[in-house]
């Protein structure tokens, strides 16, 4: 099975409005900007979707409506991952995937796994679906690394398994991966700041939270450097650096929300337990879009 996720996707954030409702109007403009400015695809329904606060009605509904607003334009990737195996398996048999092209998949948080149990975990669940599946290794969220020997075990052992978003933050790591994968395999950034240098050691694409804002200049600096062109490419990403430690300062997507919302996307609203950006953050990132001159 090969991989059809590459380029940029862009891991969507969930709009809301002051009563706290999703906020279909701004998903629907978000969509269509994200469209007409480059993404490649969209990853709905994961971290920067804040899922784990949507309820189950709400996760079904989101889903449908992402799926009629795209229409086939860009290939879906959707989150569906956990700590509890069996529950996971269960939403894959169960589930509406309907209009979803792929799975991304995070590795079991707070329980800690050994990589063994890692390996089962995946493998299962890449048993009970015929949907591509897209590890997502984030130790800083889960407490847990996929290492590279188990992630290119499960490469190998599972045909479905087609790629990895890594965020680990380590590049000695990716160049690990991409050296012992098999062919078919492949690796995408899951950190904005790294995505550079991931790219420049094979990575395929990135699953972007900056993205959500900023689709047409990560966008570019990506396809330069498809190209070969990396000093084009180096300045666009130097021209983000600021940015890539303010949207994470006080958590994802609190500060990608933020920077949506000095543009205009969105209203600045999460839910609980995740709150707004602190207002020094905020009037940081409203310079540094003023100083873009986007």
């Amino acid at each position: 099975m090969q991989n059809i996720f590459r380029g940029l996707g862009i891991a969507l954030v969930t709009p809301f409005n002051e009563d706290g409702t999703v906020d279909y109007e701004s998903l629907t403009n978000i969509i269509a900007y994200q469209l007409d400015n480059g993404a490649d695809f969209l990853c709905i329904l994961a971290t920067t979707g804040e899922t784990p606060c949507l309820s189950p009605k709400e996760y079904y509904e989101v889903k449908q409506f992402i799926v009629k607003q795209v229409a086939g334009r860009v290939p879906l990737l959707m989150g569906c991952g956990g700590n509890n195996t069996a529950a996971v398996i269960e939403t894959l048999k169960t589930f509406d995937f309907s209009g979803i092209d792929g799975i991304l998949s995070v590795c079991p948080y707070y329980n800690k796994p050994s990589q063994e149990g890692l390996y089962q975990h995946f493998k299962a669940i890449a048993a009970a679906t015929k949907l591509p599946i897209v590890l997502y290794n984030v130790p800083g969220r889960t407490g847990i690394n996929l290492k590279p020997e188990t992630t290119c075990r499960l490469a190998a052992d599972c045909d479905n398994i087609v790629a990895i978003k890594e965020a680990s933050g380590s590049i000695e790591q990716v160049d690990e991966i991409i050296k012992r994968k098999p062919a078919d395999f492949e690796v995408l950034s899951g950190d904005d700041s790294l995505t550079f240098p991931m790219i420049a050691c094979g990575a395929v694409g990135v699953i972007s939270v900056i993205g959500n804002a900023l689709p047409k200049e990560f966008s570019r600096m990506i396809r330069l450097e498809f190209r070969g062109e990396f000093e084009a490419a180096q300045k666009i990403h130097h021209k983000f650096t600021d940015l890539y430690s303010l949207l994470f300062v006080d958590g994802n997507p609190a500060g990608v929300k933020a920077l949506m919302n000095e543009m205009g996307l969105l209203k600045n609203i999460l839910r609980l337990p995740l709150v707004p950006t602190r207002l020094t953050t905020r009037q940081k990132i409203a310079q540094v879009l003023k100083d873009l001159k986007l």
